[in-house]
């Protein structure tokens, strides 16, 4: 008689990570993981000799060089121009006006040998010759403001940057084919500010209510996700999901036409996107862009909030602000295509002619009795104040308006990045960055050994986003994907990957993506390094792999019931040893699984002469 025993499953070597901490863990946001995996990683470092590897994170390790070489070029300056006024040693006056863009010619005349000196030059040159601007006006704005000696006026933005911003935004996320009027500024500090910013001013003005229902398409940012259920606002979620599927079964991460036709419910009060995506990094194809544009005339109070920050990574990239304008609030951040994320520096953009100054001036009489009351100290007339505004004031509870703004010296250094883009008339250091994150997929895909994505002209590739089951389906079909779910958290293969090898990834399910999906950044590493990776994600795959077939041999084998047990307790102690570490898991199991093999391949020849 048979035994019923149970059959025990093989598993892949033990983790210090319980399954039950994994499900814990799995709560936090991927950016909180995230660190947890890094201390695991570094006490990996202590035990072998290996480096950790992180592409959490998606700070770039590059940084744009001219405009930084400029900025401090032009602090030289300022601080010549403030001693001119009155120098005591160690107290100096204000730079003054008069003559300055001259004098700032001469000093340049001077450091012809000076990182920074032709780009300065440049930038007069584009803000006198171009733009039309008083010489010394616009001198001035930037040498006062270098210093940082007075408050920012106006507020929002100071007049001259805001119109190389402007032409900044134009020239990257319009495709230089921008829409009829002109857009409004507030830079701010950093795309995260903004996104805040947003939210509390679309609440304050009676926009958004808690409750309303707004949608987000995923996989997006995961604090887009956070924000949206925090206890103030309590949105209900409509998830738009690029859930789109190319042939052979992978992922192409865009938005099939059924899950953006229910934007046009409109009961949908704001949508927003990362525009091209994150983690996936697929901009908008012009096909679905096509569709948002016609749905908006069925849904016109819509509000939609698209952040672009990663929009210069896709050659011709034209955002929701070039093509449905009066309806979309633009957040752009220069920190990763400049390398200047300690810079926090960000740009709220909306159209002159917009959807929330229309649907404030309709709001009932209640409501504008309160909104005048809100911001009457600030304006005679404040049923005229732009929603733009209203943010401006709503940033520094209104109360303190007159001291509202970015610093002046971030508004410098924002100007002179953009001012890099529209002097650099090739796009040479535009096509460079391209270059860099492409180079590091082509290595990762090394890595990997596995085919390369079919060409998606639309694709940023400063993120990706890998399927883990995707490929789990395709190379060994449903039953190595029940046994991954039935035995592992989705987040194991992170575990595995910081424990054993050193290497920090993101979760994938917490930005709103497939729950086994995995995010690497292209951007934060050495290039060699991704194909390191690559080779690392192989092998803690390959665990997996090698203890299903395990099983799977002794299921279909002649013993198969029996109560065979199948132990894992050779490769569960060997990762006890410091000596012994991944290697020994990885070779136990080979040899049980050639073991089994080859009982299974007697069996069959006994049987056969029988």
């Amino acid at each position: 008689m048979a035994s019923t025993a149970p059959l025990s499953i093989s598993l892949a070597s033990a983790l210090k990570t319980t399954r039950s901490r994994q499900r814990d863990l799995e709560q936090l946001s991927p950016f909180e993981l995230k660190d947890y995996l890094i201390t695991l990683a570094k006490d990996n470092q202590h035990t072998a000799a290996l480096t950790m590897l992180n592409a959490g994170r998606g700070n770039p390790n590059w940084i744009a060089t001219e405009p930084r070489d400029a900025f401090f070029l032009l602090g030289q300056f300022a601080m010549k121009e403030a001693r001119r006024v009155r120098d005591e040693t160690i107290l100096a006056g204000m730079p003054p006006k008069k003559g300055c863009a001259d004098r700032l010619r001469k000093f340049l005349s001077k450091n012809k040998g000076q990182e920074g000196r032709d780009f300065l030059l440049g930038a007069l040159d584009y803000g006198v010759k171009v733009k039309g601007f008083d010489p010394d006006a616009w001198i001035h704005e930037l040498t006062d403001s270098v210093i940082g000696d007075n408050y920012p006026v106006p507020p929002r933005a100071l007049v001259h940057l805001e119109q190389i911003v402007h032409d900044y935004l134009i020239k990257e996320m319009c495709d230089g084919r921008p829409p009829k009027g002109k857009f409004d500024l507030f830079p701010v500090e950093g795309g995260t500010a903004a996104m805040c910013y947003i939210f509390d001013s679309l609440m304050q003005n009676g926009l958004l209510k808690q409750g309303d229902t707004i949608a987000l398409f995923l996989p997006t940012f995961t604090p887009y996700i956070e924000i949206a259920h925090l206890e103030r606002f309590q949105f209900k979620i409509v998830a738009i999901n690029a859930d789109s599927m190319r042939a052979d079964g992978t992922h192409d991460w865009h938005y099939p036409a059924s899950e953006i036709a229910k934007l046009e419910d409109p009961k949908i009060k704001l949508a927003v996107t990362v525009n091209p995506s994150n983690p996936p990094s697929v901009a908008f194809s012009p096909v679905e862009m096509k569709q948002i544009v016609r749905l908006i005339r069925k849904n016109p109070d819509l509000v939609l909030v698209t952040d672009d920050v990663y929009g210069t990574f896709v050659p011709n990239f034209r955002s929701l602000m070039a093509e449905v304008p009066h309806n979309t609030i633009c957040v752009y951040s220069f920190s990763k295509n400049f390398g200047c994320t300690g810079w926090r520096l960000g740009v709220i953009a909306t159209h002159e002619t917009n959807t929330m100054d229309r649907r404030i001036a309709e709001l009932p009489a209640a409501w504008k009795k309160r909104l005048n009351k809100r911001y009457g100290a600030m304006t005679m007339e404040p049923e005229k104040l732009k929603f733009i505004d209203r943010m401006v004031a709503d940033s520094r509870n209104v109360a303190l308006n007159h001291t509202a703004g970015l610093s002046l010296p971030q508004q410098v250094q924002m100007g002179l990045f953009a001012l890099s883009h529209l002097l650099d008339l090739k796009d040479d250091y535009k096509h460079l960055t391209m270059k860099i994150v492409r180079d590091r997929r082509d290595a990762l895909w090394r890595g990997l050994g596995i085919p390369m994505p079919p060409e998606d002209p639309m694709r940023a590739w400063y993120y990706v986003e890998l399927d883990f089951m995707v490929w789990a389906k395709i190379m060994y079909g449903d039953g190595f994907c029940k046994y991954m779910v039935g035995n592992y958290e989705p987040v194991d293969f992170l575990f595995r990957l910081a424990e054993k090898s050193g290497v920090v990834l993101m979760d994938g399910g917490g930005f709103g993506g497939p729950p086994w999906s995995i995010r690497i950044s292209l951007a934060n590493l050495d290039d060699g390094d991704y194909a390191k990776i690559g080779k690392h994600m192989v092998e803690a795959a390959t665990e997996y792999v090698e203890a299903w077939k395990h099983s799977e041999l002794v299921r279909s084998g002649p013993t198969a019931g029996k109560g065979q047990k199948i132990k894992a307790s050779a490769a569960k102690r060997s990762t006890g040893s410091k000596k012994a570490g991944a290697s020994v898991a990885r070779k136990a199991i080979k040899q049980a699984v050639k073991k089994a093999d080859t009982d299974a391949k007697s069996a069959r020849k006994g049987a056969a002469r029988k």
